[in-house]
């Protein structure tokens, strides 16, 4: 299959961040296999299987979510300004009404969010991530997929830290999947012991996989380090060997110089969720140093629950807003560098940036194309600055995912959305019954 995407101003995100104004790609099966000008174009229109006319758009890689719990969108809404909102609903209903198919359900319909959105890989931590995995084949996404561990039973285990068994299983099962990279997520240094954090570790170590972990978001996070280890949770985690280039931490809201020193000696990418961060007023990372030290940071939403919307168009407008000001820069955090945080960031971050991330020759071709006719996105003087302060998801027309269209005119190809809805709500009835109890 041979599909020539035409006509469209094209923002490669490669190195040296190369623009063409009225460009080409050329998608053979699975890969990009040319990006330039169209008037440089050599071969005829009618040697390709499809042509598809992407007049008035503008084309970028496929988003990159690098932290989320998908199985999660039951709890959107939910309590969201109550302070003690985790010990209040989160945790007792996970106990209580999460399952596999309930699960299974929520990845779909997240997953059809995202990909509405122009995200074409994510990076998820939950319970069930088999069912998720499922969820995900079928929907046709890339993806990392982190079993969490924890040290109290959950929904899929009945014993603390099951989740290492769980992955045990899990892992083995996915790990040639041609889009799907199973990986290992301990919740928190401070919800799991020493022994379960290494022994995580060694699983990830063992089959070549990421571990993902939350890291630095809480402020008695911190308190519990300095009176357990007289140390933060980044050097903790240094001093027990679990930190390496295939970790990726999430939040790191609470990091010192020292930290970051740590996080770039030993490889570590973060995954910044701005949204989840300053709604539930932790308070705004780093960013900044992190990326005067060349440490890979790219853009998070975190889970449906916790930012509630699934999409990096969000992300993207506060990660400016908030930076900028906390900065007193105007000039901070360009556009431009907004936006490779969203894409060829964040595929650093998954250590994934040789396939995906940037549209070049021989990349996978996962593909957005954001329409510019609608009232939000006239006139358009910079386009990195219309992606970042004007558009939003309503925005993306086409999306392509490993070469295979997943969204055509802002619908999804493969699912109807009302129907992923409707089985969503069928499976929700018991949890929904059980969340009006403890509202």
């Amino acid at each position: 299959m041979k599909t020539l995407i035409k006509n469209s101003h094209i923002l490669t995100m490669d190195a040296k961040r190369t623009e063409y104004s009225d460009g080409y790609l050329i998608i053979e099966n699975n890969e990009i296999l040319e990006v330039g000008s169209y008037d440089q174009l050599l071969q005829s229109e009618s040697n390709f299987d499809e042509v598809v006319d992407a007049h008035q758009t503008i084309a970028i890689p496929g988003m990159v979510n690098t932290h989320t719990h998908i199985g999660m969108i039951p709890f959107r809404s939910l309590g969201d300004d109550c302070p003690d909102r985790l010990r209040r609903f989160l945790f007792p209903l996970e106990k209580a009404c999460m399952t596999k198919e309930l699960a299974y359900h929520s990845g779909k319909y997240a997953i059809a969010e995202m990909q509405l959105a122009g995200i074409t890989t994510f990076a998820d931590m939950y319970y069930f991530e088999d069912a998720l995995a499922q969820a995900t084949d079928e929907m046709k996404s890339r993806a990392i997929l982190g079993e969490t561990v924890v040290d109290f039973p959950s929904c899929d285990a009945p014993t603390p830290h099951g989740g290492i068994e769980y992955a045990k299983k899990f892992i083995p099962k996915w790990i040639d999947h041609e889009l799907i990279t199973p990986a290992i997520a301990p919740h928190a240094p401070n919800t799991n012991d020493p022994e379960a954090l290494k022994a995580a570790a060694e699983l990830a170590e063992e089959y070549g996989i990421p571990m993902t972990m939350h890291v630095a978001e809480m402020d008695y996070e911190m308190n519990h380090f300095r009176e357990k280890y007289d140390a933060t949770p980044v050097e903790f985690l240094q001093s027990i060997g679990v930190l390496s280039p295939r970790f990726i931490a999430a939040h790191c809201i609470y990091v010192s110089s020292q930290d970051l020193q740590i996080l770039k000696q030993e490889g570590v990418g973060v995954a910044h969720c701005i949204g989840a961060n300053t709604k539930s007023a932790k308070g705004v990372a780093p960013i900044q140093e992190m990326l005067d030290l060349a440490i890979p940071v790219g853009l998070g939403t975190d889970g449906p629950s916790s930012g509630n919307t699934l999409d990096l168009f969000t992300q993207m407008k506060l990660v400016a807003n908030f930076h900028k000001t906390a900065l007193h820069d105007r000039k901070a955090f360009p556009a431009k560098e907004i936006v490779a945080m969203a894409t060829i960031e964040g595929a650093k971050v998954l250590n994934m940036s040789d396939k995906i991330g940037s549209l070049e020759s021989g990349k996978k071709a996962d593909i957005v194309l954001m329409e510019t006719t609608s009232v939000n996105m006239f006139p358009i003087f910079d386009p990195y600055a219309a992606l970042v302060y004007s558009a939003n998801s309503s925005n993306v027309r086409d999306v392509f995912i490993n070469g295979t269209a997943v969204v055509r005119n802002k619908q999804l190809v493969n699912n109807e959305l009302s129907n992923l809805r409707s089985n969503l709500a069928a499976e929700m009835t018991d949890f929904s019954k059980k969340a009006k109890e403890l509202a």
